[in-house]
């Protein structure tokens, strides 16, 4: 199809999944019990954590039991530590118990933790004991007089001891929930300011993964390899959201690194990497990649452009196709993706094509569609845009127009056959003669 402006409308070809996080869960391990759900990537081969979907879906109603002894349906729980297997039963246990999930980086300061904790409202605290020399749940209980909210505190590192002393406890009936409850809270990077909380709903969640796995083709069976962070989208939503809605297998990385990485590929099988492109850079950099077998590989996606000569070396070097992505937070995840059958060009030097159900325009200060391959701010509309900025009215009111448009911040332009690459953002541009220009 050739555009003659720079709006596409949403292409509706299949319809939206009206489900929530726990509701995918258990259509998924009720379809495959007995698949892979999860691999712990830490560890060697032969003692690496596996759950099928339905030993996956059991830690998940365990883990939401042990929530609801504690905490009530709709209250605000911070989780805040590295990537885990428990990182991902909490995720889970919170979806089905009706909690709205705060994720929260684990290498933020005190006075950022502080800010993040008490303008979500959190009123629990799920936290590891260490990361990279930091003790996280130390520095939440430092915070106690300065979050009157927060009234738990549950070590990460003992969830398997939690589980057992909640549940003894009290068990409770898990609570009625639809698509559209709020499911997390992911805050901003605070580029304009402080970090502000996105508010995403089941929906946007569910749907982001399905359509992720969707646009790369994926087959039962697909092994999904992760080295992202689970606090952010990419990680959580994508990774996890993304190979459950597709009955694929998750191996988490703990963190990255590029030598493990390799020997996973080698020892798991994985299909399919995600990522950022400083992160394949260090794979093929590393002394042991000559001797690795990556031969299982047949995908990357990362989320930045990149020069299309390193588009080649990434595809001839490892035999893949590489896949370009954009989202946002505010966008509960991925927005555009790359085609598995698009040019060299357009997988390093654009987003690619929105996915089913985005309507996507770059808009003039009026808000009306540009010309081909002129510039403007890139706007969306569709399944996962946030509900808002938690508690931030008016800051939700210029991100979100009264039409439903998420204007994202950013300068972009589009060509005729729909591919829209980023030039900028609003911050660094002013307006002369009508026309968008860098500061």
């Amino acid at each position: 199809m050739t555009y003659e402006r720079s709006h596409i409308a949403a292409v509706t070809t299949k319809e939206l999944l009206d489900v929530t996080v726990g509701q995918l869960l258990r259509r998924t391990a009720e379809q495959s019990p007995d698949v892979v759900a999860l691999i712990d990537g830490a560890g060697d081969f032969a003692t690496r954590g596996r759950w099928t979907y339905q030993e996956l879906l059991e830690q998940a109603e365990i883990a939401a039991a042990a929530l609801l002894s504690v905490f009530r349906p709709g209250e605000h729980v911070a989780i805040f530590g590295p990537n885990s297997p428990e990182w991902t039963f909490v995720q889970l246990g919170a979806a089905l118990a009706g909690l709205v999930l705060v994720t929260v980086n684990p290498v933020l300061r005190p006075v950022e933790v502080r800010h993040v904790l008490g303008q979500s409202d959190s009123v629990g605290v799920i936290a590891a004991d260490r990361h990279r020399g930091q003790d996280l749940v130390t520095m939440v209980e430092s915070l106690h007089d300065e979050l009157p909210s927060v009234r738990e505190v549950i070590r990460l590192d003992d969830w398997v001891g939690f589980c057992a002393r909640a549940v003894i406890r009290k068990r409770q009936a898990l609570p009625a929930l639809n698509a559209q409850d709020s499911g997390m809270i992911q805050y901003t990077s605070g580029t304009m300011g402080a970090p502000k909380g996105a508010v995403l709903h089941h929906y946007g969640l569910v749907n982001a993964g399905r359509f992720i796995a969707e646009r790369i083709e994926r087959q039962a069976g697909y092994i999904w390899l992760n080295p992202l962070p689970l606090f952010h989208t990419g990680g959580c939503v994508m990774g996890t959201l993304g190979a459950m809605a597709s009955s694929g297998t998750l191996i988490v990385m703990r963190e990255f690194d590029p030598a493990l990485m390799l020997r996973l590929i080698e020892e798991e099988r994985p299909s399919y990497a995600i990522g950022v492109p400083t992160m394949i850079i260090a794979l093929l950099e590393h002394r042991d990649f000559a001797t690795r077998d990556t031969s299982s590989l047949r995908l990357f996606s990362w989320a930045t452009t990149v020069r299309p000569d390193l588009v080649r070396r990434i595809e001839s070097e490892f035999n893949v196709t590489y896949n370009m992505v954009m989202g946002q937070t505010e966008s509960s995840s991925v927005i555009f993706m790359t085609r598995l059958d698009s040019t060299t060009q357009q997988k390093g030097q654009t987003l690619g094509v929105p996915l089913l159900h985005w309507e996507t325009k770059i808009a003039d200060e009026q808000g009306s569609p540009m010309a081909i391959g002129e510039a403007g701010e890139l706007c969306v509309r569709g399944w996962g845009v946030m509900k808002g900025y938690y508690n931030l009215p008016e800051a939700t009111a210029v991100a979100i127009d009264s039409d439903g448009w998420l204007h994202t911040g950013d300068i972009a332009t589009m060509d005729a056959d729909g591919f829209t690459a980023i030039t900028g953002r609003i911050k660094d541009m002013i307006i002369r003669s009508g026309v968008l220009r860098s500061l």
